[in-house]
């Protein structure tokens, strides 16, 4: 270390101002009389450059400074130009790589191991990381000069735009700067790091466009009244204003599950609709990555609208997808109550009607798929939905008709939830007497819940008015299904009654084909409108349901072919088989796919063996002459009667 004697500059001279570097490092700065560069700059390695005088580098150049300025004052300025100026897309971007690399390699050449403190403001070195969205680019030398002074002029304007960098040449390097400029990285409209569910989005949304308000209306319009997920004022506002902060998957599905509403509506009359099947499975690739990444309250929403989604193609994912969201939803503390809760009323509603969606779906999927629920009703305390909870203040007309049915809906799962103790018990000693003791307690409690709707939840349930409400006719459904469950499971309890076993055999039958007529009936007053309204996918399972039920008693008390085909109870099979598939052609009503897969080929193989020239015969052959006493042959004749679920997966 040279003498005291030997340095030059005095420490805090202003008559000799530091240079540059040292400035923006904030760091002493003392040079050597035979030497250009002061002390700090050797041993950081770096490019020493001081500015010609004080004021030049405190004082913003004036407006006439500006437009007169020389080619001296330019020079000048290109120094302090690469501290002041930054671009404006990285301004976000703090951290600044080590400046040895861009000063070695793009002005001086040689190797810079050591690193300036963190607070230089160095310009962006080679090694930027991949994460950066920008990345330097050389201006041409036909370009410099230009260049050059426009940057100098805007070092002076504040908030003015950067749009360079300069770089100064050392004192072996070249006499004239280096200019370069930041350019986008990236090709655009690809963002860096966007998870694989925002990219399955992207895809779907691409393929919707310009329809995806239109379809976040009808959502909202014809769905979220009747299975609440959302709540609608807050999901607009933050798509309107911070749109990237929503679950990808949440809208992912939710634009699946809307595709077999507006596939045939006039929402997109002017275009055709993209395939139903390929947008689902994009969703649940969105779906299955996001739980795997990140699960919260969205994720059990997202589940629910595609568990909901028809049609119903995969009873096991359904049922993995299901219990994930029942998991979350107990680690989310969904099931207790929120009332006393200090957090936002209008989060406590919204985790009562998500709570009930999810209990209602279990339930329903248990009894379609033939599986244990897997909720169980003690271990939740949420209060029962209300207008209060489901509807904005104010709300009126079609909103309120809506609540009301979806209110009922859940009294109704209720109901379901005791029968499904009784259908799943497997632990009791004598499962005969406790099915006979529980099937009445089933029962009351139907009635109980039936004697207690009002308004026009009544009418829907016990007259059948009221059907263009919405929710109404999948409410209706679900009544008739519950009716049908109930006569299947009465047989269990027909000992504790009066009369012989062959006159109780007779009522339960009759009573059987009663319910089952009222699904035919119902299904076939359905008109294009009640057709396009909402229905919960599980649902379309009473429909083969109610054809077992027929074939099973056509079977059993039938002895000839041409009877079988004769009875009432085949009848009503093929009418019901031929209305869903009227259906089907008017319309696109996806609700009688199950069933027509499973029993569609059985009515037209058994109308097609026994021939039309042979229905009014009264005398053939008996049942089991007709079919060869082989269970291999009967299984070939009804395959979907004996596995209702092997032809339609």
């Amino acid at each position: 270390m040279e003498s005291h004697a030997a340095i030059d500059r005095p420490y805090r001279s202003h008559l000799h101002p530091a240079c540059i570097p040292c400035r923006r490092r904030k760091s002493r700065c003392q040079t050597e009389a035979d030497s250009l560069a002061c002390l700090m700059c050797k041993l950081h390695k770096s490019n020493c450059h001081f500015p010609d005088s004080p004021r030049s580098s405190k004082l913003a150049p004036s407006s006439a400074s500006r437009r007169l300025g020389t080619s001296q004052r330019s020079r000048n300025l290109v120094g302090t130009t690469a501290g002041q100026t930054r671009t404006t897309l990285t301004r976000s971007s703090r951290r600044r790589t080590s400046a040895e690399a861009a000063h070695g390699t793009q002005a001086v050449g040689s190797p810079q191991p050591h690193q300036p403190p963190k607070d230089s403001q160095e310009p962006r070195g080679l090694n930027t990381a991949d994460d950066e969205n920008l990345n330097l680019h050389i201006v041409g030398p036909a370009a410099t000069d230009d260049s050059r002074v426009l940057t100098d002029y805007l070092a002076g304007v504040p908030g003015a735009p950067r749009v360079t960098r300069v770089f100064l040449p050392g004192s072996t390097g070249r006499s004239k700067p280096v200019l370069f400029t930041s350019i986008q990285k990236r090709p655009l409209g690809k963002a860096a790091h966007r998870s694989p569910s925002a990219e399955k989005l992207e895809i779907i949304e691409k393929l919707l466009e310009p329809k995806l308000d239109q379809i976040i209306d009808e959502y909202f319009h014809r769905i979220n009244s009747c299975m609440p997920l959302l709540d609608e004022d807050s999901f607009r506002r933050q798509l309107q204003e911070n749109r990237e902060k929503i679950s990808p998957s949440l809208l992912a599905c939710l634009y699946a599950h809307m595709a077999v509403y507006c596939g045939n509506s006039t929402l997109i009359a002017d275009r055709s609709w993209p395939d139903g099947r390929f947008i689902w499975n994009l969703a649940n690739e969105a779906l299955y990555s996001e739980l795997h990444l990140s699960p919260g309250v969205s994720i059990i929403a997202a589940i629910l609208l595609n568990v909901g989604g028809r049609p119903a193609t995969s009873l096991i994912g359904n049922g993995v997808l299901l219990s994930s969201a029942v998991s979350i939803a107990h680690s989310l503390g969904l099931n207790y109550n929120p009332l006393g809760w200090n957090i936002p009323e209008s989060e406590k509603h919204l985790r009562i009607n998500i709570w009930w969606a999810l209990f209602v779906q279990d339930k329903w999927s248990s009894l379609a798929h033939g599986t244990p629920p897997r909720i169980t009703q003690s271990q939740q305390d949420v209060p029962p939905p209300t207008v209060q909870y489901l509807c904005p203040a104010n709300s009126k007309g079609k909103t309120l008709r809506a609540a009301s049915i979806f209110i009922a809906l859940v009294g109704l799962t209720k109901v379901l939830d005791i029968s499904l103790e009784h259908i799943y018990n497997i632990q009791e000693h004598n499962i005969q007497e406790h099915k006979r003791r529980s099937t009445p307690q089933i029962e009351s409690a139907f009635h109980e819940w039936a004697d207690s709707l009002v308004g026009v939840a009544r009418g829907v349930v016990v007259l059948g008015t009221d059907l263009d409400a919405p929710g109404a006719c999948n409410l209706r459904l679900a009544y008739l299904s519950m009716k049908l469950l109930l006569q299947r499971i009465q047989p269990e309890a027909s000992t504790k009654r009066s009369g012989p076993p062959e006159q109780r055999d007779v009522t339960d039958y009759f009573q059987g084909l009663q319910v089952a007529e009222e699904v035919l009936n119902f299904t076939k007053n359905l008109h294009s409108k009640q057709l396009s309204d909402f229905w919960m996918s599980v649902g379309a399972f009473v429909y083969p349901t109610t054809v077992n039920f027929l074939l099973r008693h056509a079977l059993e008390t039938q002895s000839s072919p041409t009877s079988l085909v004769q009875s009432s109870s085949f009848q009503l099979a093929r009418e019901l088989i031929d209305i869903l598939r009227l259906h089907k052609e008017s319309c696109g009503w996806d609700m009688g796919d199950v069933c027509l897969a499973q029993h569609g080929d059985i009515i037209d193989k058994v109308l097609t063996s026994v021939g039309p020239e042979n229905h009014d015969v009264g005398d053939m052959l008996e049942l089991q002459d007709f079919i060869m006493p082989d269970d291999l042959t009967l299984d070939q004749l009804f395959p979907g009667l004996w596995d209702p679920l092997q032809n339609a997966w």
